[in-house]
């Protein structure tokens, strides 16, 4: 990019613009600053949430990176819903419309203030696909750092992740622990700052932003505590001006080869099913057509994808010890091997492939295995279809071997009243769960099922009760769980026509979801959806898209 094709020169440029600078100058920011490369340093920090209670520390040293590297930075917060909290309330609801505000936020400062270049740093599930998706829409020079996995907690020699705690809940109203325990493993589980330490959302997609080309290869490894994190950062912002002075802008990275290595990336780790939605929305936010990236690629990819990372919540490891045995370009290498990764370009001006030539190898880990002799010989989800599912839905397949699932349904109207039922006993082996109204109309906000998927693990029915929703899952969710089934109650879906007592049927090497009910003899259901009038949740109720197309707010899509 050149001096004169950046942003920020029509923003403080030539003596129309003497009253801009004049509140810059009130602000710290000198007529030499002013002339510098202008950087956003866009971080999501917040003192409820450990995911990202640290990044305004970081922060500072990417500023840091930034300036030493020639550029001036220019700091701003966004907001952020933590998933881990709002679980299992109605605040839920806000966590994925929470991705667009995020993006949109992002965008909007950006845009407002004619930067020229950003360095995100994010910390949790929705901030970071939204991180990658504002970066799509300004198109500008963008690096995204995450701000680290949390540490495991540990309970006496057990490691425990916030995964744990939701199964204790679960354990405890089947009165196989006592209130004791539960209190233990909630004193532990969660030892200090960083996201969820299990390959659930955060960190699958920090790996799909070092295969995307947007995080510099191995920054994201490094847990939030490690000592080598504020270096990172640092590097982050360094980074960022490099890109911003050899015209590296987004969407250049943003291609259906990076994102096809993205999702094989997620799939190779067995990571989350929110995976597929995210992948989706930065595809629609970059202008990737449909025809070159869509569903239909994830289970193309999960087919010919074998796991070789024996990571939590069907693993047994977690994302720290994922690092320490030799990260992400490990990984990389391995998958480059195989033949199942194309090489693409970076922020770095380096490309993938090169940059797994620096891998190196813990002696004698078993974490990250070769293709050749997998943890799973295919990937953790498939797409779906069927009469229950016509635009698709998503299977998660991580932490069990079933490929096939026949029982009655028992309907629910939310994800309330499928807890209330469950922790009543009244869910028995053989059953197919049905939650419907959570899509992300009908929520509005898609929720995630984690109290209810946990509750069921917790109970000991993990192995024999399968669900399905219209809604979605958490990363730290295991067992036979269908989600995202489009199109949803909310706009018609056939899933609004189920009946307690009507056979699904799941059948994952047929890829169909269905049911031998007669739906459309019958009347449209007389229930309806939570309408929200007014504020946000009507306004993203009245925007938001299909969960086939990545739940996007983008006119026109759908």
């Amino acid at each position: 990019m050149t001096e004169q094709q950046r942003p920020s020169r029509e923003m403080v440029d030539g003596a129309a613009r003497a009253p801009a600078r004049a509140m810059l100058h009130a602000a710290g920011f000198s007529d030499n600053r002013l002339a510098k490369p202008l950087v956003a340093v866009v971080h999501s920090y917040s003192n409820v949430t450990p995911c990202n209670m640290h990044l305004r520390d970081l922060a500072a040293h990417a500023m840091r990176g930034i300036e030493e590297a020639g550029g001036t930075a220019i700091e701003f917060n966004t907001i952020v819903v933590t998933d881990g909290i709002a679980m299992g309330t109605r605040g839920m609801r806000a966590s994925l419309m929470s991705r667009e505000v995020i993006a949109d936020s992002a965008e909007l400062a950006v845009r407002g203030h004619s930067l020229d270049a950003v360095c995100f740093l994010v910390g949790c599930d929705k901030t970071i696909p939204a991180a990658a998706m504002a970066a799509a829409r300004l198109d500008l020079p963008s690096v995204i750092l995450y701000g680290g996995s949390i540490m495991p907690g540990r309970l006496g020699d057990q490691a425990l992740t916030i995964q744990d705690v939701f199964e204790a809940v679960g354990a405890y109203s089947a009165g196989t622990i006592d209130q004791q325990r539960l209190d233990a493993v909630t004193n532990h589980a969660c030892p200090g700052a960083g996201a969820c330490g299990g390959q659930f959302t955060a960190n699958t997609m920090a790996l799909a932003m070092s295969f995307l080309g947007f995080s510099p290869m191995g920054l994201n490894d490094i847990p939030a505590v490690h000592p080598d994190k504020p270096r990172a950062a640092y590097e982050a912002g360094r980074f960022a001006v490099e890109a911003l002075r050899n015209g590296r802008t987004a969407r250049s990275l943003i291609t259906a080869t990076s994102l096809r290595n993205a999702a094989v990336a997620g799939t190779a780790t067995a990571g989350s099913t929110n995976l597929i939605l995210h992948l989706l929305a930065i595809a629609r936010e970059a202008g990737v057509p449909q025809s070159e990236f869509s569903i239909d690629l994830f289970d193309d990819v999960s087919r010919a994808t074998p796991v070789i990372a024996d990571l939590k919540p069907g693993g047994r490891y977690m994302a720290p010890d994922m690092s320490a045995a030799g990260g992400t370009r490990l990984l990389g290498r391995r998958l480059m091997e195989a033949g199942l990764i194309a090489d693409a370009p970076t922020v770095t001006g380096r490309s993938l492939y090169e940059l797994f030539e620096g891998a190196r190898e813990t002696e004698g880990q078993d974490v990250i295995v070769t293709a050749d002799s997998p943890v799973k010989d295919r990937g953790g989800f498939g797409i779906c279809y069927g009469n229950l599912a016509p635009e698709g839905c998503v299977v998660k397949l991580a932490g069990h071997g079933k490929l096939r699932f026949e029982g009655p349904a028992k309907v629910f109207d939310g994800e309330e009243a499928s807890f209330d039922a469950l922790t009543a006993g009244e869910i028995r082996p053989g059953d197919v769960m049905v939650i419907r109204g959570e899509g992300p109309v009908g929520g509005p906000g898609m929720r995630e099922m984690l109290s209810v998927t946990a509750a069921l693990q917790g109970r000991g029915l993990g192995d024999s009760v399968a669900l399905i929703t219209d809604g979605r899952f958490s990363g730290a969710t295991y067992g036979f769980m269908v989600g995202h089934i489009a199109p949803e109650a909310a706009r018609g879906g056939p899933i609004a026509r189920l009946r307690t007592g009507d056979r699904i049927v799941i059948d994952v090497e047929r890829r169909v979801v269905e049911t031998d009910a007669d739906l459309a003899r019958r009347p449209a259901p007389s229930w309806a959806p939570s309408r929200e009038s007014s504020g946000a949740f009507a306004k993203y109720a009245a925007l938001v898209g299909s969960a086939s197309h990545g739940a996007v707010t983008v006119p026109g899509l759908d």
